[in-house]
């Protein structure tokens, strides 16, 4: 498996003990596949790059940020997807439907049938089924947890052979993810701020207007879309990376510093750490290089 993730991965001295350099975004390749269906409704898109190799090669797809209310495929990053690639990684970046269209589940099950639009077409896309994971910012990372942290979702018996794949992930590698939308337990470790997020706290992801937003009914309904409601001991290792600082919110913090606080990385790790699962914790200011960091990570368990 060396020659598939390679030089790549090497990192200097030095290289590790530093943050990232600050540069430019280098422009995207073209993807092999430009635009893809992966389901019936037009927000089911893909983008597919595939690297160099003659080998089927492991997939990590991409699900983009935006409170499941905005976003779009386009927002990988250039450099993280520079550095997949040369790592021997398939990567396929993702739209879903979203808030105002669907309501929850509906924005996970797009992603989760991604995942196994693409295990069913694996040898079409030259990737190796049992080897998938997943990656997003925001939202993006949260959507990762939430199916890699739920049992099999496949139907064996389903008339859509796509819904009959596994949605099952070897390892989530997120960025500034909501872990949990409990209110109470996202005060505790946040602040109260955070449950004023709008896009998550307005009810509309739910169907509801703002004034059911408190109701017991969404109360069930915010235990039900966070991730760690779901988490059990055969579940996947996770790299989580926050950039927000590692400090308490103050009257000058914005909503936008509240949902993408370390916090939510915090109670991810003391559950994970319960039941023995690698969770890296990182951030920004910790010193250390970024995405080599999540390439190695990713690279550990996708041999």
């Amino acid at each position: 498996m060396l020659s598939i993730f390679g030089a790549a991965l090497a990192q200097t001295p030095t290289d590790a003990k530093k943050p990232d350099a600050k540069k430019p975004e280098t422009p995207k390749p073209a993807p092999d596949i430009a635009d893809g269906k992966y389901g019936e409704f037009a927000a089911n898109t893909f983008d597919l790059w595939k690297p160099k190799s003659k080998k089927a090669t492991p997939l990590v797809v991409y699900i983009h940020g935006g409170g499941l209310a905005s976003g779009d495929k386009a927002n990988i990053s250039a450099n993280q997807l520079e550095k997949m690639l040369e790592a021997g990684l398939a990567v396929m970046s993702i739209n879903y439907r979203l808030t105002g269209e669907v309501v929850y589940p509906q924005h996970y099950m797009d992603s989760a049938r991604a995942i196994q639009y693409a295990r069913f077409h694996h040898k079409d896309f030259n990737i190796d089924p049992k080897r998938v994971a997943a990656t997003g910012g925001s939202a993006g990372g949260m959507t990762s947890l939430w199916i890699g942290f739920r049992d099999e979702m496949a139907d064996p018996k389903n008339a859509d052979p796509v819904l009959r794949e596994s949605t099952r992930l070897r390892a989530m590698a997120i960025s500034s993810a909501q872990t949990t939308l409990v209110p109470e337990t996202v005060t505790k470790y946040v602040g109260v701020l955070a449950t004023q997020y709008n896009s998550y706290y307005n009810g509309k992801m739910f169907g509801m207007k703002k004034e059911e937003a408190s109701s017991p009914k969404a109360l069930e309904l915010y235990k039900a879309i966070s991730p760690l409601t779901y988490l059990t001991k055969d579940d996947p290792p996770v790299w989580a990376f926050y950039s927000v600082p590692d400090k308490p919110l103050t009257a000058e913090s914005t909503t936008s510093d509240a949902i993408h606080h370390p916090g939510f990385g915090k109670v991810l790790k003391e559950e994970m750490d319960k039941l023995k699962i690698e969770c890296k914790l990182r951030h920004k200011d910790d010193g250390q290089n970024v995405n080599g960091d999540m390439i190695n990570f990713l690279a550990k368990y996708l041999k």
